[in-house]
């Protein structure tokens, strides 16, 4: 099925969930423009995600997607769902004592409290009834996929390798973002470590589009039309972009953060663990150098807790050197302030007969 009919859309090309950067207002936006906007719900508590669903109802009538990260175990992290370690809160504690003064923000006290139970966010997530239910971090259970399209949604999966996207084909989504290296933020390998899994965009697409048969969207150093053209003549069937969005001012991305975005040099982002524990990619800066010299980082999600504390304080201060610096190595190419200008730009790269 031509993916503009199976998301309900005018133009193939999708908004990259951003977690913690998603807004109502570049979710809408981009719908509205006639793409599938997407909104990260990591982290987020069931009413909360009640009320966002509502928020974009009230916004669009046009498709949007929620984006869910399934239950997953990466090397050297916890069992999911499982309490944290209290040495291995004592150790992270300790290495980031000096990024907590920096910010002038008192460090989180033990128990530290688990973030909201997969099970209760997808009742709620499947309860909204969006156009789309995106997963990262995994295949969805079958039961998941066949209650989704019970109720009339489509279900997307991401896929760094083609093993990660025969596996997700097997499991009954409806489509597949192939996610090159070179996109922001996590890297959502879930067959192997992400770091042996570097796969560029320019070689994994045509790889993905071969090995499966259902759609497939280019994601990974896309920014403008040139990057949205390539990944069409690749065999792809729509894109998904993130940094050109989050760079917007629609994004819930502190202006310091956006900014860095529209001058960055692509060569100077790095996948790193040191933010949130699992490999994301962003730009280095004085928090990430400073955990990486003092080591003790906690494995993740509980790493992610611990910055997020400094990191929403530097975010209200507009101090980009403690927070997550997340963008890609088109990052460079970013340069609209607009969500609807990107999408214009973008939309520049859509082969005639896909617009």
């Amino acid at each position: 099925m031509d993916l503009r009919s199976l998301l309900g859309v005018d133009t193939p090309i999708v908004l990259g969930p951003f977690g913690g950067m998603s807004s109502v207002a570049l979710t809408a936006t981009v719908s509205e423009a006639g793409g599938l906007g997407s909104f990260g719900l990591y982290g987020l508590a069931p009413e909360r995600i009640t009320a966002i669903a509502a928020e974009l109802r009230e916004r669009t009538a046009r498709p949007f997607a929620l984006n869910l990260w399934l239950p997953f175990q990466g090397l050297g992290e916890g069992a999911p769902g499982a309490g944290f370690d209290r040495a291995e809160y004592d150790r992270a504690i300790a290495g980031l004592a000096d990024l907590f003064a920096e910010a002038g923000v008192a460090p989180p006290e033990w128990p530290v409290a688990p973030l909201p139970a997969f099970d209760l966010q997808l009742e709620a997530a499947l309860a909204a009834e969006p156009a789309v239910l995106s997963f990262v971090f995994g295949v969805p259970p079958t039961e998941v996929v066949d209650e989704a399209h019970r109720r009339g949604i489509r279900v997307i999966g991401a896929a760094t390798t083609v093993p990660e996207a025969r596996a997700l084909e097997a499991g009954g989504v409806d489509a597949i973002v192939a996610a090159g290296v070179e996109g922001a933020g996590h890297r959502p390998s879930f067959l192997a470590d992400p770091e042996a899994g570097l796969v560029g965009g320019l070689a994994l697409i045509p790889q993905v589009v071969d090995a499966v048969g259902i759609p497939v969207i280019a994601a990974g150093g896309i920014a403008d039309r040139r990057g949205v053209a390539a990944a069409f003549a690749l065999g792809a069937d729509g894109v998904q972009v993130g940094s050109a969005f989050l760079a917007t001012r629609q994004s819930a991305a502190p202006e310091v953060h956006r900014a860095r975005i529209r001058t960055a040099d692509a060569h100077e982002t790095i996948l790193t663990r040191t933010m949130s524990g699992r490999a994301a990619r962003g730009l280095p800066n004085h928090a990430v150098r400073t955990i990486e010299a003092r080591g003790g980082r906690a494995s993740f999600p509980l790493q992610n807790i611990l910055t997020g504390v400094f990191r929403r304080r530097a975010a209200e201060l507009g101090e980009p050197d403690l927070l997550s610096l997340w963008m890609g190595q088109a990052a460079g190419l970013a340069h609209f302030d607009d969500a609807t200008e990107v999408f214009s730009e973008l939309a520049a790269g859509v082969p005639d007969d896909r617009a």
